[in-house]
């Protein structure tokens, strides 16, 4: 990493601990893709460990269906998933070379240029990101810009990537914040207060839990605009090996569009993963992913899942910047490249 000097690969090379692992397993399928690249004369797989954001789940269903489907080895890869957590760092794991591809968001692609990380997204699963605000029903509340004024639960994390979009956007201000440990029980004792969450997560634990249906706003809806779950590698990965980028992110769509069309195979490898995650929660998230269009909807419709755009990526950023989350001068293009993706919907359903 010739860019890469010394300091910052200490800082981000130390791993976090606690990962579970899930390797490609089956047999070999026959080769049913386009072009999906072949084994070596030897018959071995190219070898990559992709590191998700979280433990398994619904919203990571693709990358576990593109295994248990053998999409991967269809593309010559041997793949292991390394499952997130609340104390795994990805840019570290990314940087210090444990995991090739790690499941990214835009707001941290961007600040990565900032602070000189040599990381890129070369793919956005999901066109809109699932981040959601939920309030009680019959407090009067019919609009996002109805919580203005009101206490809400969000995390730390909230305040670098959608608490400026909607200070700046919505007029809500700092008082408004109570600190979210993950918890729903200060937001299900105050009726006047809201809380974050995933869409595909918290509003099910809420109604088993407070035994309501929530107010459900999705930011994505009102005017958030910043790519989820997409797929980042090193600068170097890309540089050097562009043919194993291309098939990695080809074989995850796929696995994605074969997960939308039947998950069983893909819920078997999570739940192996993360054995507390019931079928009742899968069915949940998935059939939430497909009602708002989170990874098949605007661009994604035409071009695929996994689309980007220079003019998307272009709104996301100057919105931030106004609301001072990116400084103006920064080169926001050089946190992606349209180079492995926009292939169309029907090249990755073939």
């Amino acid at each position: 990493m010739a860019r890469f000097n010394r300091r910052r690969f200490i800082q981000y090379g130390s791993l976090a601990a606690g990962t579970g692992l899930l390797a490609a397993c089956g047999n070999t399928a026959e080769t049913t893709t386009d072009t999906p690249a072949e084994p070596s004369a030897a018959g071995e797989l190219q070898k990559v460990t992709f590191g998700t954001n979280w433990y398994a789940q619904a919203e990571h269903g693709g990358f576990y269906q593109a295994i248990a489907a053998d999409i991967y080895r269809e593309y010559g890869l041997d793949v292991t998933i390394q499952m997130g957590g609340p104390q795994v760092n990805g840019t570290q794991l990314l940087m210090g070379g444990a995991v090739d591809f790690f499941m990214g968001y835009a707001a941290d692609a961007i600040k990565a240029v900032e602070e000189g990380i040599p990381k890129v997204t070369v793919a956005a699963i999901f066109q809109k990101d699932p981040q959601i605000l939920i309030a009680h029903p019959d407090q009067g509340i019919k609009d996002l810009v109805d919580l203005k004024g009101k206490p809400i639960f969000i995390s730390k994390a909230a305040n670098v990537t959608y608490w400026p979009f909607l200070a700046a956007k919505y007029g809500f201000t700092d008082d408004m914040k109570r600190n979210y440990n993950f918890n729903p029980g200060p937001f299900l004792a105050d009726k006047n207060s809201a809380q974050q969450g995933y869409l595909s997560s918290e509003p099910l634990a809420i109604a088993k839990e407070g035994g309501f249906e929530p107010m459900v706003f999705l930011l994505a809806d009102y005017g958030y605009t910043a790519y989820a779950t997409t797929i980042e590698t090193r600068q170097e990965i890309v540089d050097g090996d562009p043919d194993l980028v291309q098939r990695f992110v080809d074989a995850s769509i796929k696995g994605w569009y074969s997960y939308f069309e039947d998950p069983s195979l893909g819920n078997e490898l999570i739940k192996q993963d993360n054995p507390e995650m019931t079928d009742e929660q899968l069915a949940y998230s998935l059939e939430k992913m497909q009602e708002y269009g989170i990874a098949i909807s605007g661009d994604s419709e035409a071009k695929g899942i996994g689309a980007m755009t220079d003019e998307r990526w272009k709104t996301f950023f100057e919105d931030m910047s106004t609301a001072g989350i990116f400084s103006a001068d920064t080169d926001y293009t050089q946190a992606y490249t349209l180079e492995f993706v926009n292939k169309g919907a029907d090249f990755y359903q073939n």
